[in-house]
């Protein structure tokens, strides 16, 4: 019997210009919500019990206010959110997902947009995306499940996104699969390393520089805009723009990623447990804000996705001191620069590396197809300041025969 996984996309669709009266409709359920979720973050409620008793009140359908019970504690517990942005999509339970099709009408598809009160729900028709067709039709006779739902107004366009789950043939690990790491990174967005006989090979980047610079963009010129008070729908419109950029350089270095892998015999892709980030390791605020303004969970969730369509396996690993130890020998090194690695072992070949690749090598080399755990054996104390276990997805090595040393000059700075 094939084993199954799971596999998450997030359809989108525009919805075709609506008529007055249902424009008015959808922008009253929008300034309710928004005023429903302020409410309720601002009072500090951080469990369900407490937002349902601030949402009730509200003119909203229970699916919305279902949703707000979830989204508004994991907001505090996950997200470390401290204040609330003026761009959140109102969010619906699937319980509320509904759609209609007929070949016989302009477009196909409507979508029936969940309103408060018995019978004052209605129907709007919506612009899929092509390639997603065949999906939608799934959708519609219930061969996937639908997750969420989400609509947002973005200037004159209203936009509905629908995430979904459905089944995927897992793909099986090799017997000697060719291990590919991926660090995620600031300087540099993303960085692969493939491991053959322990040994990194053609390491892969992908330039974070962009991302850091639209996103850096975005916040002066939003605040500028504010400040000066612009028109809603000019704010609207740059914001608009540079999110739209940021999703595609999410994509882009998500199928880069994959076809990076495809080029190796038998890969198995490795990421980070991001589970282990949100729990294990306490980065501060500002650290938290920006590992979320990253949208780490983004880029990881796509490069899952896309291998999975690939039929390429995947695997997560423990990320504790990826960044700090070394690939070779095991020691923990220094980083004098955001992209420079260190071995402070005097007996290691290797001495300085580039650090994005030193990480993505260890998380490569964390991966077993076996399952089974190796234990840490540091030549010194290496214990969490928060005195939780040391990792046992990583050894110490005995050195292996020399390889090119990864400079800094090799992939810059």
């Amino acid at each position: 019997m094939v084993a199954e996984t799971t596999a998450t996309k997030t359809l989108e669709a525009t919805l075709a210009p609506p008529t007055t009266g249902k424009e008015q409709r959808l922008e009253r359920t929008v300034a309710t919500y928004r005023r429903a979720l302020e409410d309720a973050f601002e009072s500090g409620a951080d469990t369900q019990n407490a937002v349902n008793e601030i949402v009730t009140p509200y003119t909203l359908t229970s699916y919305a206010k279902d949703a707000l019970k979830s989204y508004v504690p994991q907001l505090r517990r996950t997200y470390n959110t401290s204040e609330l942005g003026d761009d959140h999509p109102v969010r619906f339970t699937n319980r509320g997902f509904r759609i209609d099709h007929s070949d016989e009408r302009a477009y196909e598809f409507c979508w029936r947009v969940p309103q408060a009160g018995r019978g004052n729900a209605f129907w709007i028709p919506l612009r899929i995306n092509p390639e997603q067709e065949s999906l939608w039709f799934d959708l519609l006779n219930g061969d996937v499940s639908v997750g969420e739902f989400r609509l947002q107004q973005y200037r004159t366009n209203w936009v509905l996104h629908v995430t979904v789950e459905y089944d995927v043939a897992e793909p099986e690990t090799p017997d000697d699969p060719t291990r590919i790491g991926f660090d995620i990174g600031e300087s540099k967005l993303l960085t692969g390393c493939a491991c053959q006989n322990d040994t990194p090979t053609q390491p892969y980047i992908y330039d974070g520089g962009r991302a850091r610079a639209l996103r850096k963009e975005m916040y002066t010129t939003l605040k500028r805009l504010q400040e000066r008070d612009a028109a809603q729908w000019r704010i609207d419109e740059r914001f608009d723009h540079y999110q739209n950029a940021l999703t595609d350089i999410v994509e882009k270095a998500s199928r880069e990623a994959v076809e990076y892998a495809e080029s190796f015999e038998d890969p198995v892709i490795v990421l980070e447990d991001l589970s282990y980030i949100r729990e294990n390791l306490d980065y501060g605020k500002y650290m938290n804000r920006r590992l979320h303004s990253w949208a780490f969970a983004r880029l990881t969730d796509r490069i899952k996705d896309k291998a999975l369509e690939a039929g390429i396996p995947v695997g997560f690993v423990n990320p504790r001191y990826t960044s700090q130890t070394c690939h070779e020998c095991g020691h923990i090194g220094s980083r004098g620069s955001q992209a420079e690695f260190k071995c402070t072992n005097a007996e290691c070949w290797v001495t300085e590396y580039q650090a994005d690749i030193n990480a993505a090598a260890n998380i490569a080399g964390r991966f077993d197809p076996w399952g089974e755990s190796v234990p840490w054996k540091s030549e010194r104390d290496d214990s969490p300041r928060d005195g939780s276990r040391c990792d046992t997805a990583t050894g110490h090595r005995t050195p292996s025969r020399q390889s090119r040393q990864t400079t800094l000059a090799a992939f810059g700075s």
